[in-house]
């Protein structure tokens, strides 16, 4: 194929948590986006996936994950490696491709409730509420099929037919999506309260850099995926049957989910969110 391949750096942010189970299934999604990629006879891509720890790991990303984990721990040691307003940066103000899953879904959010005492620090970017520890605690973990039909996306990646879009959620102390909120209140920093007396945090607001920055910033929330309510679950803040719990969304440049694809062996939403990724980087620096 005509053309030196492009480099796009992916980073995977790599303070606590799952980040080596993302950076496995990122390599193997990486050969379905080039397959997709030949089919069109586009230029090839030189793909790096490396761990973030510092601002100068991040510096050098396209592309980043924030994985699974403990939110609370993630967000204490970004903030002792002066990693937290680099990434608010990134996220925020560059609108740089993210995605976090279970505790990543927790930072990327705008708000958070059921934090721990002393509260925890966001990086924002998703303009949603997200419960905390949602299904109760490790005891209670489980693993269910999902229905993402998101995923036939992917299954282009290799021209395969359209598949059946069942995946295997992992939940560990997962977190849901509880409110959508609007861009303005979320970029103002004005949150509506959230439901009881749980202690909320809010991410501190930020202005995206430019038009492209500013369209997807303001770019509606997009409920990529629920599971019905697990009332017999057992979890303190189970639904009402008949319910749906909010379990992945996409704003613009940030996609979150409340469960570990990580975990699950199984590259499709890792594959669905890299070619997003790319195409996002190609709009925003075109002709690199």
């Amino acid at each position: 194929m005509a053309g030196k391949p492009k480099t796009v750096t992916v980073g995977v942010l790599a303070l606590q948590g799952a980040f080596k189970e993302h950076t496995q299934l990122l390599e193997r999604a990486s050969q379905q986006v080039a397959a997709k990629r030949k089919s069109q006879h586009r230029l090839d891509v030189d793909w790096r996936f490396i761990e973030v720890r510092t601002e100068t790991d991040l510096r050098s990303c396209d592309a980043l994950v924030v994985p699974g984990g403990e939110s609370t721990t993630m967000s204490l040691v970004a903030a002792r490696n002066d990693l937290l307003e680099p990434l608010r940066d990134f996220v925020k103000v560059q609108r740089r491709p993210v995605w976090g899953t279970c505790a990543g879904l927790i930072l990327l959010a705008e708000s958070a409730n059921r934090t721990k005492k002393g509260g925890q620090d966001l990086i924002g970017g998703l303009d949603v509420r997200v419960r905390r520890n949602y299904f109760g605690r490790q005891v209670e973990s489980f693993v269910t099929e999902l229905d993402l039909p998101f995923l036939n996306e992917a299954d282009d990646a290799a021209d395969n037919p359209p598949s059946p879009s069942s995946f295997r959620g992992v939940f560990i102390r997962a977190p849901v999506v509880e409110t959508v909120l609007s861009s303005k209140a979320a970029r103002t920093g004005r949150v509506p309260d959230g439901q009881g007396d749980d202690l909320e945090v809010q991410a501190p607001s930020k202005q995206p850099k430019d038009e492209l920055a500013s369209e997807l910033a303001d770019m509606e929330v997009q409920v990529m995926a629920t599971l019905p309510g697990r009332k017999d679950h057992g979890g303190a803040h189970a639904t009402e049957a008949g319910q749906e719990d909010i379990i992945a969304v996409r704003q613009g440049n940030v996609f979150g989910t409340s469960f570990h694809p990580e975990l699950s062996g199984d590259p499709r939403i890792h594959t669905w969110w890299l070619q997003g990724a790319l195409d996002l980087i190609e709009k925003q620096h075109p002709g690199q």
